[in-house]
């Protein structure tokens, strides 16, 4: 560790995600507009601009596309959402209203008080707040309208307004732009099946991770940079030795931390099929038991013990 009490590992992670911070941005900013998005162009534009290799540009268009697409879909949801409460609250008024009107209906009439069916919504007065439930339903019908246009302006205002690169969006207020965040201290590197370890640019052999270094920075760092990652020896990690792997480096509570995409292993079958009969458990807290049955159904074994 240095003076700073970070290893060369972290000091290269802390400058290169400087470096795809910026990148990314620049093509979240090219996704959104108006022009046309080559993949190929737009990687040799990120080498050259940025000083990056092949790989580490399409980490930064994996992970700018993915913060776009989720931020239209976010947007779909918000007015999806909206658009229910919306409907919700026209619901409500169009029943409160029909309520007053029924009431006002009933109390025009002659001989009210004989009445057999009497009124659904009778009318009562409050000697604690000094006001009837009328005047109360009617205050409550003049907010939720006022409820509603704010939701329709919002609304209207989501699906027109462009998404904007920038911090987190402030769908509440319906007065600014849906923006797409892309975070600080992030690194994506996209891996590829054909490759050594699944990654050219990340490669772990259960020990040690190699990380390659983009051109920008080999001056200062070297050509590879490598760190210990360990405790990864779970049964259920199912990380196989093939295959793609897509690793993700973020900072999060002062350290850096890795995650691993991959597609796992496929689980080897430890059971037989239900042709051969099956077995059912049964458990609470009392008593525990078992019943076994062949492939027709008929029981052929049981068992059941209780506490105490």
């Amino acid at each position: 560790m240095n003076a700073l009490g970070k290893t060369p590992f972290e000091m290269f992670l802390n400058e290169f995600a400087t470096i795809f911070h910026a990148a990314a941005c620049e093509t979240v900013n090219l996704l959104l507009s108006d022009r046309e998005f080559n993949k190929s162009q737009w990687n040799t534009h990120l080498q050259n601009t940025y000083g990056i290799n092949k790989r580490h540009a399409n980490g930064v268009i994996s992970f700018a596309k993915g913060a776009v697409d989720s931020a239209k879909e976010c947007r779909a949801n918000h007015i999806k959402t909206l658009t229910g409460k919306l409907k919700s609250i026209e619901d409500w008024i169009k029943k409160a209203e029909t309520k007053l009107k029924n009431a006002r209906k009933f109390y025009r009439k002659k001989n009210w008080q004989q009445s057999k069916s009497g009124c659904v919504f009778p009318l009562d007065y409050s000697l604690q707040y000094r006001n009837t439930n009328w005047q109360y339903l009617r205050f409550q019908i003049h907010n939720k309208k006022r409820r509603r246009n704010h939701l329709r302006k919002q609304i209207d205002h989501l699906k027109a307004a462009p998404i904007r690169e920038g911090g987190g969006a402030r769908m509440h207020s319906g007065t600014q732009a849906p923006r797409v965040k892309v975070p600080r201290n992030q690194i994506f590197i996209v891996g590829s099946k054909d490759e050594n370890y699944g990654n050219q640019v990340c490669q772990w052999d259960g020990n040690v991770l190699k990380f390659r270094v983009p051109g920008c920075l080999e001056s200062q760092f070297g050509h590879t940079v490598e760190s210990a990652i360990g405790n990864f020896d779970r049964k259920n990690n199912r990380l196989p030795t093939t295959g793609a792997k897509t690793w993700h480096y973020y900072y999060k509570d002062g350290k850096w931390c890795i995650a691993v995409q991959f597609t796992p292993a496929p689980v080897n079958q430890v059971s037989r099929h239900s042709s051969y009969g099956c077995i059912g458990i049964d458990m609470n807290p009392g008593s525990i038991g078992w019943a076994y049955v062949d492939k027709d159904g008929n029981l052929k074994a049981k068992w059941l013990m209780a506490n105490g």
